[in-house]
Formats: structure tokens, C-alpha cells, sequence
């Protein structure tokens, strides 16, 4: 099968790998229709993550079923999936307590969680390819319904970005005619600002530089901040009367930057908590790493952080963090994609063959103007 192959920094390839195969009476085997680049393999593109050379891409993944184990009893050859990031096995103390995103049997004892393509979380091979394993197939696959075949760009959000948007915002423990402010407005910050709206949010203020992701985040009515020309905690203050917003989302994760192009892991933390009122709460789902080789102090390097808990003590306020567990919400945003609720492709920008994968991570990469969201699409023509 054709893939998108991992072989340095900022080297990505298609190649023609092993095809993926039934290995398990629980596996299932998908053909891959749509897969999505996301803000996270840039980490592992950029080599900003223990990401092995030869590994595979790809954690958002829809497609449709080709084969099933012999164990397999829900999920049918030709239903049409989406394919949680997490790989989790139903049954283990976490995953039957909800928190399938830290599974204790998908990855090697001692870590919990594990997901397809991605540095340290298990053995599994990515969807950026023709085809895809997934392991206890009828509890990890979701079965959409018949207009995913025509609205693929939608219901491929629901295998990462939508629910983890959602779960930000589940987090900061917003309440509906609460404020709430999202720094990082790249998909999965837009996913939470569109979560937000839903929820019942009575202002939704998003932080970003990125003229492009900023209209995007104007089309569903947030109110954007260009932290490259105001300071953003100031202009959030001006827009809730110099209260705070009563809840956060971090969006960026551990290689934010200032307006100077200063990497600091800790900026978007310690700027939300001077911009969240006393007592208000934040949902952290921005990747943040125990190690990173290539961080520009000796800190970051080791994962830590200079973290301002004196005034998030003082604050009274509360942090959620983790990645996001996809099945606690999956099924009902699927619901509200096809009552047509909420339509998360608005935010794609390009619609690719898999061929065209190392362009596509280039420019993403790079942040291009109008590179906002990229769908791969294995079947079609290069």
C-alpha cells in the first residue's frame, strides 16, 4: 500500500510500504477515504518528538470497512467509519471508567494511551495510507451514516479534532452564558471556539496572529484577538470589563511563540491565567511533552515549564489537561453533523491526493497563507 512515511526532520516521503492486514480476531480492516494532516503531526514532522524514521502518519482517519476478524460482531464489510485517535480496548479499568484516551492495554506497561501514527504511544501504524488496522474494531470504530459519503470533510473531525475541541471547552467547565477565551485559533482552537458557540457560550474571544485562521474564527461570530499587535490579556480585559473571562481553552501547546518569534512553552499558560477571572477554569488540549530534544533552554527540554502557580493559586482556578478521550463524545457530535447542527469542514482549505502529502506538510508546516486544515484522500488521483 501506498503511506506517508516519516524519515527525519522536515523529510516526509509516499511510499509503498506493507499493506495492513487483519492480525487479531478483534481487528478490523479499513480502506482509508479521508485522513487528515493535524497540528500535531508538525511536532513529529518538525523532529520535535521521539518519532521513529520509517514510522507512518496519520491519526484522523474515516474509511470504509474491506475486512473483519472472526471475533468481530458489530462493525460490517462496507460500513463507512471514523476511527477514534485513541486506541483503546474497552475493557480495562480506564476505558470502562470513560477515559478511553489512557488505556492500559493498547500500549507497553507503565503508559497509558495510545493512538495510530504518533511518537510513544504504542506499535500502531498511522492512516495516512491506502489502508488501516484497528485493533478491537467494534468497540474503537464509530459507523456513520449514509451522507458521510458525501459530507467525508465534515465526519472526518470527528476521529480527533471536534471532540478534542469540545473537550477543551468540557474542561474550562464553561456554562452556558459564561465568556470563555481560546488561545490558538489552528483547528483544533477553532473546534473549540464552534464547541463553545454550541454550548452555550455568550462570548467567545479567540487568540491568534494568523490573518487567515482569524477570519475563519470571524465566520462563526467569535470575536478575534491578533496578539501581533495588542497584548492579549489587556484586549480580553477590555472586552469583559476588566473581570477576566470566566473560562479558557489552550489551544497551541508546548512550541508557543510570542509576537517577537520567541519560542516559550509556558506563554499561552501563564497568559490565560491572567486573562481567566478568579475561579474560572481552563481546558488545556494543546500538546505538551515530557521531553523535547530540540526546546531552546534546558527546562522545556526535560518538559518543564515556568508556570505562574502563584496567581493560578491565588486565583482560585482550575485546570483540566490530557488528550482527549474521542468515544465520551464522538456519537453525539456525529449527531450534530448529520442534523447539519454544526458543519466543522469550514475549516478545510484543501482537499489532496495522498501523493501530494509532502507539499501539504511543507506549507502547513510553514503556516501559509490559506493553509488552514488539509484532507487527504488516498483513492483519488494524484
Amino acid at each position: 500500500m501506498r503511506a506517508v512515511v516519516y524519515h527525519g526532520p522536515r523529510h516526509v516521503s509516499v511510499d509503498d510500504v506493507p499493506d495492513a492486514r487483519i492480525e487479531r480476531p478483534t481487528d478490523v480492516l479499513v480502506r482509508i477515504t479521508s485522513t487528515n494532516i493535524c497540528g500535531s503531526d508538525l511536532h513529529m514532522y518538525e523532529g520535535r518528538a521521539d518519532f521513529e524514521p520509517g514510522s507512518i502518519f496519520g491519526h484522523e482517519n474515516l474509511g470504509e470497512v474491506i475486512e473483519v476478524g472472526s471475533a468481530v460482531e458489530k462493525i460490517k464489510v462496507g460500513d463507512l467509519v471514523s476511527v477514534p485517535f485513541n486506541v483503546s480496548c474497552g475493557k480495562c479499568q480506564n476505558c470502562e471508567s470513560g477515559f478511553t484516551n489512557y488505556c492500559l492495554r493498547a500500549n507497553k506497561p507503565g503508559i497509558a494511551g495510545a493512538a495510530y501514527g504518533f511518537a510513544e504511544m504504542g506499535p500502531y501504524p498511522g492512516g495516512q495510507a491506502e489502508l488501516l488496522r484497528v485493533p478491537w474494531g467494534d468497540f474503537d470504530c464509530l459507523r456513520l451514516p449514509e451522507d458521510a459519503r458525501s459530507k467525508q470533510d465534515d465526519y472526518v473531525m470527528l476521529s480527533d479534532i471536534f471532540p478534542t475541541g469540545w473537550h477543551s471547552v468540557v474542561m474550562s467547565g464553561l456554562k452556558p452564558g459564561e465568556s470563555i477565551v481560546i488561545y490558538g485559533a489552528g483547528p483544533v482552537g477553532l473546534m473549540a471556539a464552534l464547541s463553545a458557540i454550541v454550548q452555550g457560550a455568550s462570548q467567545v474571544m479567540i487568540v491568534d496572529r494568523h490573518p487567515d485562521r482569524l477570519r475563519l474564527a470571524e465566520e462563526i461570530g467569535a470575536t478575534t484577538i491578533d496578539d501581533s499587535k495588542v497584548s492579549p490579556v489587556d484586549a480580553v480585559m477590555e472586552l469583559t470589563n476588566g473581570l477576566g473571562a470566566n473560562r479558557g481553552c489552550e489551544c497551541v501547546g508546548y512550541q508557543a511563540h510570542d509576537a517577537q518569534g520567541h519560542e516559550d512553552n509556558s506563554l499561552t499558560l501563564n497568559e490565560l491565567i491572567q486573562s481567566i477571572r478568579f475561579t474560572g477554569g481552563i481546558g488545556t488540549v494543546g500538546l505538551f511533552v515530557p521531553r523535547d530534544p530540540g526546546a531552546p533552554d534546558d527546562l522545556a527540554k526535560h518538559g518543564r515549564a515556568r508556570f505562574d502557580v502563584g496567581d493560578f493559586w491565588f486565583k482560585g482556578q482550575t485546570m483540566g489537561t490530557g488528550q482527549c478521550p474521542v468515544k465520551r463524545y464522538n456519537r453525539y457530535l456525529r449527531s450534530l453533523i448529520a442534523q447539519e447542527k454544526v458543519k466543522p469542514s469550514w475549516i478545510v482549505s484543501h482537499d489532496l491526493p495522498l501523493e501530494q502529502a509532502p507539499a501539504a506538510y511543507k506549507n502547513f508546516d510553514a503556516r501559509e497563507e490559506g493553509w488552514t486544515k488539509v484532507v487527504l484522500h488516498p483513492a483519488q488521483a494524484a
